[in-house]
């Protein structure tokens, strides 16, 4: 406390007292100002931290399906093999599950139209623990197919609702990362779900992929029950309006559009395992590896993809899939040498999953009426996209065309998802020259 005396030792008068107490009020209110801003940062990081920990939940879950859905490609030769079926057959064990998701989106769009949020999402990951213990179980190749099918019916319900519950966890313009952030869990299980059940399946049967899936489903359900919030807003309405809500043309689009991407990646990367082997000339072993970095692409792309669609949807998503259709023209050449392989299957992978929130923000946009049937919808376009992909490289394969003449045919597919783009652009320039 500065001396209020002077030097005489009489009191100083009242403008002498306040300036000389002038510092110290500064100096206080100077160290309430760094303590105020140090409590905002640390109520942000804190509630940055709660929302996070539902996210990490639904990405967990995504982890969980994407692992299951994508890593019966790396083992359809064992697959084939151990059922005696053909490749062409082992290869509609993808078509199946993908129409199981496709099939069961609208039907569990509807029974789980009023349920609360969290018990719809982790009554969901009980469906799909008991879809993969069937799978591990099956003992021939029709109850396997039965499995994989009811595996897949708790697919799109689940991506629908939890990237709308992602997207109303954060504010309005972090909804792509928000989304982004959970499908990072369908990426990673890519990058690491993939490769490493692939090689468990090398090395202990594949059966034993599928029971190792079945824990981490049990895993992600107990995360979502501890970190998803009890109270999750849901949009009041009726199923029928929602349902006359996706009949608008650029809804439809939008739901085309996810399709054709899907139909363009699926008709390679269906058989990339019989590409990398007798193209290429990878061994099993190595395969993993080469998956293990398509997948670290996915992960780069899926992050890269929510970035692009928060900043400008439209020109993102035709740039992409632009380069979806280049990649692929080129993996046609690249695919007869290890390197090129290695470099192209990283892009391809980077570029293909960017698109994927993309087209999930470009329908929750255009569908805003109904927000969870339409997110619901469009995990079963994209899978619809992957049946009809693996069915028609199945058609190409059986009519003896070269594995190397499949990158053409996505290409191909990718054009016209491109022409689908522009068509919708078209619809939204019309609509504000007409606004």
């Amino acid at each position: 406390m500065p001396d209020l005396r002077n030097r005489a030792g009489a009191p100083q008068s009242a403008f002498h007292m306040h300036a000389a107490c002038r510092p110290f009020r500064r100096g206080v209110r100077n160290v309430h100002l760094r303590r105020a801003r140090k409590l905002r940062r640390s109520l942000s990081s804190f509630n940055n931290n709660i929302m996070r920990l539902p996210l990490l939940a639904l990405a967990a879950a995504a982890f969980g399906i994407g692992t299951t859905e994508f890593v019966i490609m790396g083992l359809l030769p064992d697959v084939a093999a151990d059922l005696g079926v053909s490749a062409p057959a082992a290869g509609m064990l993808v078509s199946g599950y993908a129409i199981g998701v496709a099939v069961g989106a609208p039907i569990l769009a509807i029974l789980t139209a009023r349920w609360p949020r969290k018990t719809a999402l982790v009554g969901l990951m009980g469906l799909f623990i008991l879809g993969n213990a069937l799978c591990a179980l099956a003992p021939n190749y029709a109850l396997l197919m039965a499995a994989r099918v009811v595996t897949a019916f708790c697919h799109a319900a689940f991506f629908g609702i939890g990237a709308v519950v992602a997207a109303e966890l954060v504010p309005r313009e972090k909804r792509a990362q928000a989304v982004a952030l959970m499908f990072t869990g369908l990426t990673v299980a890519n990058v690491l779900g993939v490769p490493f059940g692939t090689a468990f399946g090398h090395l202990m049967g594949w059966r034993s992929t599928f029971w190792a899936v079945t824990v981490i489903g049990v895993a992600a359900a107990t995360a979502l029950v501890a970190w998803l919030p009890k109270a999750i807003p849901m949009q009041a309405g009726s199923i029928l309006r929602e349902f006359r809500s996706i009949g608008a043309a650029q809804v439809q689009l939008a739901l085309l559009i996810s399709t054709l991407a899907s139909v363009s990646m699926f008709t390679v990367f269906t058989y990339i395992a019989y590409i990398l082997r007798d193209v290429t000339g990878f061994t099993a072993q190595q395969e993993s590896m080469v998956l293990l970095l398509f997948g670290a692409g996915i992960t780069v792309g899926g992050l890269a993809g929510g970035k692009l669609a928060d900043w400008k949807l439209m020109p993102a998503l035709a740039s992409l899939l632009a380069a979806v259709a280049v990649v692929q023209l080129v993996f046609s050449w690249t695919s007869h040498f290890p390197v090129p392989t290695l470099f192209t299957l990283f892009v391809w992978g980077m570029v293909s999953f960017a698109v994927v929130p993309a087209t999930q923000v470009r329908v929750l946009d255009k569908a805003r009426g109904a927000p969870n049937l339409a997110s619901t919808l469009n995990q079963g376009a994209f899978n619809l996209g992957n049946a009809t992909g693996a069915w028609l490289g199945g058609l190409m394969i059986s009519a003896g065309l070269p594995l190397t003449q499949l990158p053409w045919l996505g290409a191909a597919v990718a054009a016209l998802a491109l022409l689908a783009v522009g068509v919708s652009a078209s619809l939204d320039r019309g609509r504000r020259v007409a606004a």
